[in-house]
């Protein structure tokens, strides 16, 4: 699509923004106050909306509230996490105001009596218990003031056990971006929406040994914490209601809306571990605030989010074991051996060294990042309002790869005498916009909306150098980046029939996006490979031109670490696709609700698919429920996976080794009869029970499912020179490489599991009680089938899906987690106790011989929170009380003393004890 077609585009939109604006076209007022209805204090925060109009109001610090509107009789409903809600119906009379106060009564509501938006686009209130399917929902603001995690993927991995996610380390751009999955499958098979929009993905597809590995995911890490009020987790198929990418389930980020209000929170704290460098290692500060204000009288509102934060890396090594110099190195000007022997211990005596100076970083990444967000509303008429939200972030981070010792060809002693740690700086900018209008017209609930989103992400390599240039190179060098742009356009409209059956609501929708996917290319130097006279190193070039280390190997090209992106990888392509969905509710009786969703979308670049969603909910007794979905669903591969090209350094058993990834259009892939990519497929099939124990306070939740997967996209094993011809040989030399890999839709998965939830609350006094939560899953992820290898390459199975990429998929992260979660709250004074359990997990090899299965660990968490000032908590805590850490590597997967714990596999993190403190003022 061209550049005036995208602005095109655009400018209809606005256009369509305005009419719709101008077609919805003497006030009183309501005002009141909101109590707790225990104790009698204010309740700050409370959202009193009027029902079926677009307007309302937050309760401000004294409780209080007050709503202009257009004479009438309206119900007004009270909610807020963590209490009841509460109905009044109100007459508002022209010139004057009407008072109506509320009282409310604490309640269980964590994961069970909040009214969930995600799933539904009927506008009758469920809870997550009235709901067809298993949601989660996450009182963010919550967790942020008593748990140790405060960054999104922390919190969702210690609160949601089907919600997995980790800090990977020596990985490239994935030590900068955590992937993150839901129940088990890949970081791109889980939707993420923000206020019921779709949010756009990062412009980083992972290609190293991580989880996740070929696939792109959401940065969850851009959104500030503080900006966001809850999180519902559905956890089920929904490509049939949003389309591609929602086959694990659906994310929605409901951002904060109070006004009148001002938060202020700064956390700081350090791993205080057994294992740390130091005392202590991996320090963390974060400064948030967020505000709101009222935008003019009759419910309109604005919140600011502001959020700073500051990590330092940490390290988890112990001691290099392997080769660090070769006789060449000798600093004994009388040395007179073998210039290829191993003299490491002798040399480190001379240069009065230890093995431990040669040692990587083996931990989280640093990074510094800034983010800011924006939510709001204003209503333009009785019946109608403009919305719009979206953020800025920035994050600069560094990390490092593996050490260049002294010996390796890789190094130029003159530049670096010792080797040298080389390190990536990551630029990464996230933007997002959403606007649109809603309302009411003629009986039909209308949505008209426009969201945008960009990210990307440049590489500048640190402390480095191009081996091929020896004493001429550089030290640092852009190594180029990417960038990944998607703008959806959407408009959604729902009616509610009371007199049909018990109710009946029918919606429907369009959608257009567009999507853009770029590569930069770096500086020459970043890439290159260069002969000893300065020129780039052609498949043309005679051997006795190539730069050859002291032991005799060829020097590689392009930057140490991280090579530059080339010109011939420079692109930017885009694709486009149109989407009509509709789905009806049915309540057929007072106990029998049934759902149904359709939806077809066209792609420009692979045609189009039809999904369908069924579901259905029995109220067998007043409180017991059962509920059941079968759903289609699709992912379409993603642009990075199909245009991503790049040649990287990757370690196999140590050993570097420069990789092409090739799109599937290239000629290499035609020479390997590697095919396009095409669609994935789902069906997806679940059945729960609900029971609501009013006399016990209790809720319980049951859900087992299966998700079966069709032509899945993995990244493959390497290809080498030899499994093609003299032609492939070449198109590998041309770009500096010895092996070539691809995106493939190679496989078919089975993903079987149960999800169980229960909340309890016993109220100890008339201003104490106790919450108790206890949820868990178990999911297992198997490959079904043959591979579905090219017939070229029929006899490279192995290589095509190969025993590392298996294990990625089917228990490199754990297939069971359990949280147990204990907060007693008093009116000064909170205090968490958490503990979750990680199950094994294996590691991630190919050598059969060295697969090693890591055994399941509990981690603790508590923190203790008082009010030492009348607006201001103090808290402090611990995340992983008792220090635990994954079982050990056996030698054979240590790397020669790199990794002690598990690099590929990751549990729940090798970082250790977390102390934390946490100072919140509330103004």
């Amino acid at each position: 699509m061209g550049r005036l077609s995208t602005y095109r585009i655009i400018f209809s939109f606005f256009i369509s923004l305005f009419l719709l604006g101008t077609a919805f076209g003497q006030t009183g007022k309501i005002a009141g106050s909101v109590y707790d209805a225990d104790n009698g204090d204010p309740l700050v925060g409370v959202n009193v909306e009027v029902l079926d109009q677009f307007t309302g109001a937050a309760t401000d610090g004294n409780g209080e509230y007050v709503i202009t509107i257009a004479e009438g009789s309206y119900t007004l409903r009270i909610t807020i996490i963590g209490y009841e809600s509460v109905d009044k119906d109100v007459k508002v009379i022209s010139g004057e105001t009407t008072r109506i106060d509320f009282e409310t009564n604490q309640t269980i509501a964590e994961l069970a009596d909040v009214v969930v938006v995600i799933g539904s686009r009927a506008q009758r209130p469920r809870t997550s218990t009235e709901s067809v399917v298993p949601v989660d929902v996450i009182d963010i603001q919550q967790l942020v003031s008593q748990a140790p995690q405060v960054t999104v993927n922390e919190i969702l991995n210690y609160a949601a056990p089907s919600f997995s996610s980790n800090t990977q380390t020596i990985s490239d751009g994935t030590d900068h971006i955590d992937p993150a999955s839901l129940r088990g499958l890949g970081p791109d098979q889980v939707l993420v929406l923000i206020n019921g929009k779709r949010r756009h993905t990062t412009s980083l597809v992972n290609v190293n040994g991580t989880f996740g590995r070929g696939n792109v995911g959401t940065d969850l890490n851009s959104i500030p914490s503080a900006a966001i009020k809850r999180v519902e987790v559905l956890r089920d198929g929904a490509a049939a209601q949003y389309g591609s990418d929602a086959i694990a389930g659906v994310i929605n980020i409901v951002l904060r809306d109070a006004t009148d209000k001002l938060n202020v929170t700064t956390n700081a704290g350090s791993y205080y571990s057994s294992e740390s460098e130091g005392d202590n290692d991996g320090s963390y500060e974060n400064v948030s605030m967020n505000y709101g204000l009222p935008l003019g009288t009759e419910g309109g509102f604005i919140n600011f989010t502001g959020s700073y934060e500051d990590r330092d890396p940490t390290n988890r090594m112990k001691e290099w074991e392997g080769q660090i110099f070769a006789g060449y190195n000798s600093t004994d000007p009388n040395y007179s051996g073998d210039p290829d022997a191993d003299i490491t211990d002798a040399e480190l005596a001379r240069r009065g060294q230890t093995r431990s100076d040669y040692n990587m970083r083996v931990g989280q990444a640093a990074y510094k990042s800034g983010s800011v967000f924006l939510n709001m509303a204003i209503p333009t008429s009785k019946t109608s309002e403009v919305y719009a939200f979206g953020g800025l972030s920035y994050r600069n981070g560094n990390s490092a790869g593996f050490y260049r010792l002294p010996y390796q060809e890789r190094t130029v002693t003159s530049v670096y005498h010792n080797g040298f740690l080389p390190e990536i700086n990551s630029i990464i900018h996230d933007r997002s916009f959403a606007i649109g209008i809603r309302g009411k017209a003629k009986g039909w609930d209308l949505d008209l909306s426009n969201t945008w989103g960009t990210n990307t992400f440049q590489f500048q390599i640190g402390n480095t150098l191009n081996a091929s240039l020896e004493d001429a190179t550089k030290t640092s060098y852009n190594s180029g980046g990417h960038g990944f742009t998607q703008n959806t356009a959407n408009f959604d409209a729902s009616r509610h029939l009371d007199d049909i059956m018990e109710g009946l609501n029918m919606a429907f929708g369009f959608e257009y996006r567009y999507e853009n996917y770029e590569i930069i290319a770096g500086e020459e130097g970043s890439y290159a490979k260069y002969d000893k006279l300065g020129n780039i190193v052609t498949p043309n070039t005679p051997d006795s031109l190539i730069v050859r280390g002291p032991n005799g190997s060829a020097r590689p090209g392009g930057a140490q670490v991280f090579p530059g992106f080339r010109p011939s990888n420079e692109l930017s392509e885009y694709r486009t696709s149109a989407a009509f969905y509709a789905d009806v509710e049915v309540d057929f009786t007072e106990s029998l609700f049934g759902t149904a969703a359709y939806r077809f979308e066209d792609y420009s670049d692979f045609g189009s698919t039809n999904n369908f969603k069924i579901a259905g909910r029995v109220q067998a007794t007043d409180d017991f429920a059962v509920r059941g979905a079968f759903s289609t669903g699709f992912r379409a591969p993603s642009l990075h996976q199909i245009y991503f090209n790049s040649t990287s350094t990757l370690f196999v058993d140590g050993i570097p080794n420069e990789v092409g990834s090739f799109s599937n259009d290239s000629r290499v892939a035609q020479i390997l009869g590697i095919p396009k990519l095409k669609e994935e497929t789902s069906q997806n099939i679940s059945l729960g029970v609900t029971a609501n124990l009013p006399d016990l306070n209790t809720t319980v939740t049951v859900d087992a499912y299966q998700i079966d997967i069709t032509d899945r996209v993995v990244k493959t094993g390497t290809f080498s020179a030899g499994d093609g011809e003299d032609e492939l040989a070449a198109l590998l030399a041309s770009v500096n490489a010895t092996g070539a890999a691809f995106f493939a839709n190679a496989i078919d998965t089975k993903t079987q599991g149960v999800d169980l939830v229960v909340t309890h609350r016993y109220d100890i006094s008339e201003d104490a009680f106790l919450s108790s939560n206890i949820s868990a899953t178990y999911s297992e992820t198997t490959q079904e089938g043959d591979i579905h290898s090219s017939p070229l390459l029929k006899d490279k199975e192995s290589t095509y899906f190969d025993e590392t990429s298996r294990i990625y998929l089917e228990s490199a992260t754990p297939r069971t987690k359990i949280n147990i979660t204990e907060t007693y709250t008093r009116t000064n004074w909170n205090a968490m106790l958490r503990g979750v359990y990680f199950g094994e997990v294996n590691e991630a090899t190919n050598n059969v011989d060295n697969q090693q299965l890591y055994a399941g660990k509990w981690v603790f968490d508590t923190s203790v929170g008082y009010k030492i000032l009348n607006h201001t908590w103090l808290t402090v805590g611990i995340n992983n009380l008792l220090d635990t850490y994954p079982d050990e590597a056996i030698k054979a997967n240590q790397s020669s003393g790199r990794f002690l714990y598990s690099r590929r596999s990751k549990q729940f993190g090798v970082n250790g004890r977390y102390l934390f403190s946490r100072l919140s003022f509330n103004l």
